[in-house]
């Protein structure tokens, strides 16, 4: 009784691996719909049967394909003969044992093949029968290859797959282009497909078909036509067709106008970026030196230390991060984290930047700048020696070479709108600036802190007398300030490399912002960040040269200091007039 039970068991569980087997295939086969047509293709009796099956599957978008029609080439598929005399295309890989067999995997389901007992199977590759290729079924190959991205679930590929096939201005790719046209929902791709199309006419032997690509480019005016356009008008020119000419010639101007309108609002963006970034880290400057007076030469690397703060976080949600500082080697332990977890790293790595920044800050007034308030030249040159003494501490634990900070994917990529391209970490700079504009002037505005720092900044010994406690005033300040320049670390980690000199490069235009705004004025650091930000990258495009932009609005900073040397808005106090 009990062995009829048991045999029982074992046929019940049988017939549900079957019918799981099954239903895997079917989810496999509707999944990758092209396995069936190779696998057809492979037991086909004729090349040109091979070749016709094959050229069925141009335009499709399977992304099994590429994989399959690669093992062909290369000799990795092959047809099996079961028991039963029926033929099988199998594909074998993976390491051969000690008989030389492989794991065999059937092309039409990508399932495991299996024995008539439902065992996987190995087979050996001289055994069976490899399926043959000729040069013509290669070339029809490459034909489906060179069009699989036109149906890609992936939008920048497909995008790019279609503005591939327009610049070779192949005329044999136009019916796979015109056919995608057909079935092409997404605004983006149909002007991709629209652009290829008039790209592909300009090399037609019709003088209709190039006089409507012309127009059609002219109405697009897409930018990376340009050079197409040239060609064209020079052979228009050449030959000379008169309606051609002027139809090039009007399409080059179309895309000239628009190529103008890019770049001011691309110059614009990036002005504004610039114009950010450089308000975060001046911010802090404009606290430290335009309200406490104290010219800090250390302030730049603050700005190193929210910078390696968030590389070291990055590392904490990773593998862990190996230091060697003084000649001591430890291991920092990971969380070994992935996906959004560790995409997450940045969120935390902004409170922390700002926090461990302002405790250097205030360890930094505590010890040295707490001693030398309106002591301006002794504050700049104690401040400068703090300088070389954290540079050459970051070069010590974390090297002499930049280290890499990973952006995450939600601050990677980019809107491109109408050809004018807005990275993800700028606009997030840009954004996060007002709010960390905003909450700076709350806290100096509305709050009891802002309140005794206004109190102490204007005037020290009446503040001290009214029963403020100045030193702990100043300590909060201090900090308040180097926490926004670990702020602006965090954000330029996402921009750049960070490395023991990384505060250096805005050291300069973090006092040029400060003081052309108006010292203790954060409006005016504010108007003269974004004006600073938008002239270097107006000049720049203007005069086709970043240095000689440069230099031009120091130049310009300059002698504007000498006709206005109190900046843009001045700030009137009982400290400033005495």
């Amino acid at each position: 009784m009990d062995r009829i039970l048991t045999m029982n068991f074992f046929h019940r569980a049988r017939r549900l691996l079957v019918f799981a087997a099954l239903t895997i295939g079917l989810v496999a086969h509707a999944a990758d719909p092209a396995r069936p047509i190779i696998a057809q293709a492979a037991l086909a009796e004729t090349p040109a049967q091979r070749i016709a099956i094959i050229t069925s599957l141009i335009g499709s978008g399977d992304e099994s394909i590429q994989g399959l029609l690669a093992a062909w080439k290369e000799d990795a598929l092959f047809v099996y003969t079961a028991p039963d005399g029926a033929k099988i295309p199998v594909q074998l890989s993976g390491d051969k044992d000690d008989q030389d067999a492989q794991t065999a995997a059937r092309v039409d389901t990508g399932q495991p093949l299996l024995s008539p007992a439902g065992q996987p199977l190995r087979l050996i590759a001289r055994e069976l029968t490899a399926v043959e290729h000729t040069s013509a079924l290669r070339r029809a190959m490459k034909a489906v290859l060179d069009l699989l991205d036109l149906s890609t679930p992936n939008l920048k590929k497909r995008i790019s797959a279609i503005q591939t096939l327009g610049f070779a201005q192949d005329a044999e790719k136009l019916p796979a282009l015109r056919a995608r046209q057909k079935l092409e929902t997404v605004p983006a791709a149909q002007l991709a497909l629209r652009e290829a199309i008039a790209l592909i006419g300009l090399k037609d032997a019709s003088t209709e078909v190039k006089l409507a690509s012309l127009q059609e480019l002219e109405a697009l005016h897409p930018i990376g036509s340009a050079d197409a356009l040239k060609t064209a008008l020079k052979e228009a020119e050449a030959a000379p067709h008169p309606s051609l000419t002027a139809a090039a010639r009007a399409a080059l101007n179309a895309v000239d106008r628009h190529l103008t309108t890019v770049n001011f609002f691309g110059t614009l963006f990036r002005g504004l970026s610039l114009g950010s970034i450089l308000l975060v880290v001046a911010l802090g400057l404009a606290i430290t030196f335009g309200l406490m007076g104290v010219i800090n030469m250390a302030h730049g690397e603050m700005i190193a230390v929210g910078a390696y703060t968030t590389y070291v976080v990055q590392n904490v949600f990773g593998p862990g991060l190996a230091l060697s500082p003084f000649g001591f080697s430890f291991h920092l332990p990971g969380m070994n984290t992935g996906g959004w977890v560790y995409e997450s790293y940045f969120l935390f790595a902004l409170p922390l930047s700002f926090l461990s920044a302002a405790l250097v800050g205030i360890a930094m007034e505590r010890t040295v700048i707490q001693w030398l308030y309106r002591r301006p030249l002794e504050s700049l040159l104690a401040t400068w020696g703090v300088s070389l003494f954290l540079q050459q501490f970051f070069r010590r634990v974390f090297g002499s070479n930049n280290v890499q900070v990973s952006s995450p994917s939600y601050l990677s990529d980019n809107w491109t709108f109408n050809d004018i391209i807005f990275g993800w970490n700028r606009v997030f700079v840009i954004g996060f600036a007002g709010l960390i504009v905003l909450g700076v002037w709350l806290v100096l505005t509305r709050t009891s802190l802002g309140l005794l720092i206004r109190a102490v900044m204007q005037n020290r010994n009446m503040a001290s007398c009214m029963g403020v406690r100045t030193e702990r005033v100043n300590m909060l300040t201090f900090g308040l300030g180097s926490g926004l320049a670990g702020l602006a670390g965090a954000f330029l980690s996402q921009i750049g490399n960070v490395g023991p000199s990384l505060g250096q490069s805005y050291i300069v235009d973090c006092f040029m912002t400060v003081v052309v705004g108006g010292v203790g004025n954060l409006p005016g650091t504010v108007v003269s960040a974004f004006g600073i930000g938008l002239a270097d990258q107006s000049l720049q495009q203007i005069l086709l040269n970043p240095v000689l932009g440069k230099i031009t609005v120091l130049v310009a900073i300059i002698l504007f200091l000498q006709w206005r040397p109190a900046g843009i808005f001045v700030t009137k106090s009982r400290s400033l007039e005495g």
